[in-house]
């Protein structure tokens, strides 16, 4: 005898609620008290019920599908603001895709066929360099930014760079460095315009002083962090700290000195941006600025599942706090 399939009205009669609610708990289990979930669930699991997503979607008209798109995946930024997406997403019953946008000649290409194919009910943007052009179209899903940030009216939500710029400083006018270098981000990034900006103001601000010769041109990756590194050794008359706009960036500039033979800090001090996962790992330890990356992702993945909900196109911004991880490669000195 063939067993007859569970259907939603067993597993509410199971639970002794409504069958809204069994189809609230497992659709947005987060929206639902905890009792009641933990009622619907263990029915679910009593009754053998299986939902059937594509059927759902259909009825819903939707894939089911998010997709990130950021401009590197194998930079090691992205992998927590990446995890703090897919718990969101997943517990909202979500697939999520990710692709690269620089993984073909045109990234803009890539982006406009992505917001045209369908294959997404919307989508969160780690690449602020793309043009917003094709965001204004209205014949498109839900997109949200996260980080990075093209213009101030699409939903964005990222860390407070311009304080993390500022954070560093009065942490080296602290340690009692005042002559206080910088190596920015790529030119006109948002990330790198704004953590300068933050980094000028405390200077002025702290009564420390930079010059345009300690200003070194980077482009987040470690080999500018080196180039960074070979231009201060060129100098005469060197800062005694530098704030990278970069983790990756101060790595490649502790890799250049030391293998000239100095030494981090008692030679040049440094204070890096982001706290990915091996900053804490190396010889010395990088101080840095921590971006909170996996809140950074869940805050973006519930603000896109939110206006997708809405049906739409616009939502709040969001800025995110940093703070800073002190470690051991900055030295103290005397004022």
């Amino acid at each position: 005898m063939v067993r007859k399939s569970a259907t939603i009205q067993d597993v509410a009669v199971a639970a002794g609620v409504s069958t809204a609610t069994v189809s609230r708990t497992l659709s947005k289990p987060s929206v639902v008290a905890k009792a009641t979930r933990e009622a619907v669930l263990s029915a679910v699991e009593r009754t053998g019920y299986r939902v059937n997503a594509t059927a759902s979607n259909l009825r819903r008209q939707r894939t089911g599908s998010v997709i990130a798109l950021l401009p590197n995946l194998a930079n090691p930024f992205f992998s927590q603001i990446l995890a703090g997406m897919s718990a969101v997403f997943r517990q909202a019953g979500y697939g999520l895709l990710v692709a690269d946008t620089r993984a073909e000649p045109d990234p803009e290409g890539r982006l406009t066929h992505y917001l045209r194919s369908g294959l997404a009910d919307g989508i969160v943007l780690l690449d602020g360099t793309l043009s917003a052009a094709s965001l204004t179209r209205p014949a498109r899903p839900p997109v949200v930014l996260a980080c990075e940030w093209m213009q101030e009216d699409l939903p964005s939500v990222r860390s407070d760079n311009a304080g993390g710029g500022a954070l560093a400083v009065a942490y080296l006018v602290g340690m009692g460095h005042r002559r206080i270098g910088h190596i920015t981000g790529p030119q006109g990034n948002c990330l790198s315009q704004t953590r300068l900006d933050g980094f000028q103001a405390a200077i002025t601000a702290q009564g420390a002083q930079t010059r345009a010769a300690w200003i070194f041109e980077g482009d987040f990756s470690m080999e500018s962090g080196a180039a960074a590194a070979q231009a201060w050794l060129g100098l005469t008359d060197r800062p005694s700290a530098v704030f990278c706009a970069s983790d990756e960036m101060a790595i490649g500039f502790m890799g250049a000195v030391q293998h000239r033979g100095l030494r981090v800090p008692e030679d040049v001090s440094l204070v890096g941006f982001d706290n990915i996962e091996v900053a804490g790992h190396l010889s010395p330890p990088l101080t840095t600025i921590q971006q909170r990356r996996s809140e950074i992702g869940g805050r973006a993945a519930r603000l896109l599942l939110d206006m997708i909900d809405a049906g739409s196109l616009t939502g709040p911004s969001e800025t995110i706090g940093v703070e800073l991880i002190e470690r051991g490669s900055v030295a103290r000195i005397a004022p």
